[in-house]
């Protein structure tokens, strides 16, 4: 899993029900537009899951684990 997931709030949810407006608040997203980071665990995956027809979602890997880049290949000259 990724250390973070970033919520941009790309559909109103007005015209929705309370709860889908309940959970884009809960997930602290009070304008279109909005984008907020919040931990990424199975309770926040489920928020973002109900009203993923209302959100994007990006995933932001963990500070200091970037991909390891293969060792690059000397080339020796004669």
């Amino acid at each position: 899993m990724a250390a973070s997931l970033r919520v941009t709030l790309h559909k109103s949810p007005f015209g929705y029900t309370a709860k889908a407006r309940g959970t884009v608040r809960a997930l602290g997203l009070h304008r279109i537009g909005q984008t907020v980071e919040v931990a990424d665990d199975a309770a926040t995956r489920g928020q973002v899951r109900a009203i993923r027809f209302l959100v994007h979602l990006e995933e932001v890997p963990a500070a200091g684990t970037a991909t390891p880049t293969p060792p690059r290949d000397e080339e020796t000259s004669a």
